[in-house]
């Protein structure tokens, strides 16, 4: 334990000392419809070549000019009298509160969530209050904080859902709230300090995405914050990420408990190398570990801890990944991931449905200026995952966090296949997507490998276990945003939404039409297409 402490003091120090010019800190909220309009600056910018599967992005990795001229930028120029009105100013161009100087800036924003919709005769409302603040100090020093408290009541198979698992996907512990509501509040933050342009810090109570598509299956954004603290080192074309964090266990806590909620961790490794102007591979490697304390042996951050973790006697749980995006044009990249959370070598060919080969993969593409229509955006993916990966022994070691998975929002047992369209033209703004799976979920009690918060050891086969196991199961979702852009520093925005949503199998038939209409704001990723 000594030794390895030692090496980890050592890592820190050569870090901090190494060239301190250069450093640059802010971060890019994890976004992908505004990812989606920045393709181009993220992918095809040579002079940058930033490695574009490890998100938040550090700014400067991107566009020298920073976050708000960056986001500025999307925007159509304004004239002459709109840039000395300060009513308009704060409006459709500043933040609400905003402070610069040569060697610091701040800005604090009120970022509104308030929607009424419809579903059949069913009303559906959301009435969030936000607030971002965020600054920097120099050039190495930046932070961010924001608090959300809402109530809210969704369509049917939202309310269903919040029910089941007692938290609203991706954002927080919910709470009844008259009738059929909810009531929650959550909040988050990142410290991010880059001592020289070889290294950035990261203290955070936030999330992280690792990969190139809308989807991860090695880590995303869809589960509530946590917090971590991430150490990412680059030399040359290399990148390198190790990240330990804490997360939440509360499958079986009764909701009178009033003790803490149990706790978990996680260490995390990614290896990204851009081997040429075209091509990017990034090596992944986690490790869960059970509320036993922290793991001071996991503190090494080099890679691949397989033997540490079978050191200390093989008591955790292991999930490796492969990351890959290729340009195949001047506007289009494919990408794709590989997740191996368990396999037996032999069973793989043997083309047996063997229950131990736990794995996922990912193939998409994306562009911009399709068909060569100015600010069009396509994606097309599709992921799937067999069934009982990302499970364990138990739900301490599965790959989860409050209740949602660490990777894809459909757990396991899945096929998917998904298209997103983006439309910008000056301030108006279109989002369309088509999801269409095929997933097998429980019946009759019996575990068939899609909720990871269930032992496999309750599996009820060994043998033909393959993607729909179970009771097979259609989702088709459909969603239509229109949107017209107010403030392009805090996205808020005035939006209309349309969603149709049909889940079907041999036991039912739910199909639900929606309509909301809306003042929102923020880049936050909030996923409701399962």
């Amino acid at each position: 334990m000594n030794c390895t402490k030692l090496k980890f003091t050592c890592f820190i120090l050569f870090t901090l000392l190494i060239n301190k010019a250069n450093g640059q800190s802010e971060l890019l909220p994890i976004g992908h419809d505004l990812n989606n309009k920045l393709i181009k600056e993220i992918y095809f910018n040579n002079s940058k070549r930033s490695h574009s599967s490890l998100l938040p992005y550090v700014v400067s990795d991107i566009d020298s000019t920073g976050k708000d001229s960056l986001l500025k930028s999307l925007m159509p120029e304004e004239k002459d009298w709109q840039k000395k009105n300060w009513l308009f100013r704060k409006i459709f161009q500043e933040h609400l509160v905003e402070v610069k100087d040569k060697d610091y800036s701040f800005y604090l924003d009120f970022l509104p969530d308030m929607q009424i919709g419809r579903e059949g005769s069913n009303t559906t409302w959301l009435n969030t209050r936000g607030v971002e603040l965020g600054g920097k100090i120099g050039k190495q020093f930046s932070f961010t904080s924001h608090f959300y408290e809402n109530q809210g009541r969704f369509a049917r198979y939202m309310t269903d859902y919040i029910r089941s698992n007692r938290v609203v996907p991706g954002q927080a512990y919910a709470k009844e709230y008259g009738t059929n509501g909810f009531d929650y509040a959550y909040s988050g933050g990142t410290l991010s300090y880059t001592p020289s342009k070889f290294v950035n810090f990261q203290l955070g109570y936030d999330k992280n995405f690792i990969g190139d598509g809308y989807r991860s299956l090695l880590l995303s954004d869809n589960t509530m914050n946590y917090p971590f603290f991430k150490v990412t080192a680059t030399l040359g074309n290399v990148r390198y990420m190790a990240m330990w964090a804490q997360f939440i266990d509360l499958y079986d806590k009764p909701l009178d408990d009033e003790t803490p909620f149990p706790k978990k961790y996680g260490l995390f490794h990614y290896l990204s190398w851009n081997v040429n102007k075209r091509l990017s591979v990034g090596l992944f490697e986690n490790i869960m570990w059970t509320p036993r304390g922290f793991e001071f042996s996991y503190v090494n951050p080099l890679m691949f801890m397989r033997p540490t973790e079978f050191a200390n006697g093989s008591p955790d749980k292991a999930l490796l990944g492969f990351n890959a995006s290729y340009k195949i044009a001047d506007r289009y990249v494919a990408y794709g991931q590989l997740m191996i959370n368990e396999f037996t070598f032999k069973e793989v060919f043997a083309n047996t449905g063997y229950w131990a080969n736990k794995q996922g993969g990912q193939l998409g593409i994306k562009g911009y200026d399709v068909f060569k229509v100015k600010n069009l955006s396509l994606q097309i993916e599709t992921n799937r995952v067999r069934p009982y990966s990302y499970s364990a022994t138990d739900h301490y070691k599965n790959y989860g966090h409050y209740n949602q998975s660490l990777a894809h929002p459909y757990g396991a047992n899945f096929a998917e296949y998904l298209g997103i369209a983006n439309y910008r033209y000056k301030r108006f703004d279109v989002r369309m997507q088509l999801t269409s799976a095929t997933y097998g979920l429980d019946i009759n009690g019996l575990n068939y490998g899609k909720d990871i918060y269930k032992s496999y050891n309750t599996r009820i086969d060994d043998y033909g276990v393959n993607i729909g196991h179970g009771l097979k199961t259609n989702l088709f979702y459909a969603d239509m945003k229109l949107g017209y852009i107010l403030n392009p520093k805090n996205n808020l925005r005035l939006e209309f939404g349309a969603t149709y949503r049909k889940e079907s199998n041999s036991e039912f038939d739910n199909r639900e039409k929606f309509f909301t209409i809306g003042l929102r704001s923020s880049f936050r990723n909030l996923y409701s297409d399962f």
